[in-house]
């Protein structure tokens, strides 16, 4: 069953979905396919790009859209596919021409990142169809400028971009993990069909955002840290 979207208000992938009816809730946007296309030819046909597109379909098309209006957890597994998994890959398939300045990237990844799970922030993005797709733009825009400049440095340098990237997320994790109440008003009640608390998943996403990230962040360093080794074995 897809979900049209037909008016502004409204969480995007339509209501929280019960455990029983959520492999029926594909969406079927007629924008969400045309973006995961667009990027998807955008990406060409390398090994990268194609995987990439394929994790940007399943963000966005597979019942995970409808899971994460019910979950933070889900939302911030949605958001990893996003920024530590299609970004890199993408950015992989579309190398930038030439080394460029990685600072400001950085900070923009970073100040989005921390920006959209403020609660004011993330409760009137889900809550409103066009900051919600601002929301996914500028997470998704900024981590891909992100990857595609570290990607970049020459002999693998920008190793150290990477881990300060997994420090920003796991911090921010970490606070969510930690808070002492629930943040979010999005996620009031739709985790209790799910059997957990709203503070039990937005622990739950804190986590995933404190820990586990850190596998997506340990891939792409040790792409650059070999990088940087065949580097060193040419210089000797």
């Amino acid at each position: 069953m897809g979900v049209a979207v037909t008016r502004w208000q409204g969480i995007y992938c339509g209501p929280p979905p019960a455990p029983d009816e959520l492999l029926l809730r594909w969406n079927l946007d007629p924008f969400a396919l045309i973006v995961v296309v667009a990027l998807a030819f955008a990406a060409g046909r390398g090994r990268a790009g194609t995987t990439g597109s394929v994790v940007l379909a399943i963000a966005f098309l597979s019942p995970l859209c409808a899971l994460s209006s019910a979950l933070f957890s889900a939302r911030v597994v949605h958001h990893l596919l996003l920024v530590a998994v299609a970004a890199p890959l993408l950015a992989l398939a579309r190398p930038a021409p030439r080394p460029a300045g990685v600072g400001l990237p950085f900070a923009l990844a970073t100040a989005a990142l921390w920006l959209w799970h403020l609660p004011a922030a993330y409760d009137a993005a889900l809550g409103h169809m066009g900051l919600y797709w601002l929301m996914q733009a500028t997470l998704f825009g900024s981590a891909w400028a992100f990857w595609r400049a570290a990607f970049a440095l020459p002999h693998g340098s920008g190793l150290g971009w990477v881990l300060l990237a997994y420090l920003s997320m796991g911090m921010l994790g970490a606070i969510l993990t930690l808070a002492p109440t629930a943040l979010y008003a999005t996620h009031a009640s739709a985790p209790l069909l799910w059997g957990l608390t709203p503070l039990a998943d937005q622990q739950l996403g804190g986590l995933i955002m404190w820990m586990p990230s850190g596998l997506a962040y340990a891939v792409w360093g040790a792409l650059l840290a070999r990088r940087a080794w065949r580097a060193t074995e040419v210089a000797q």
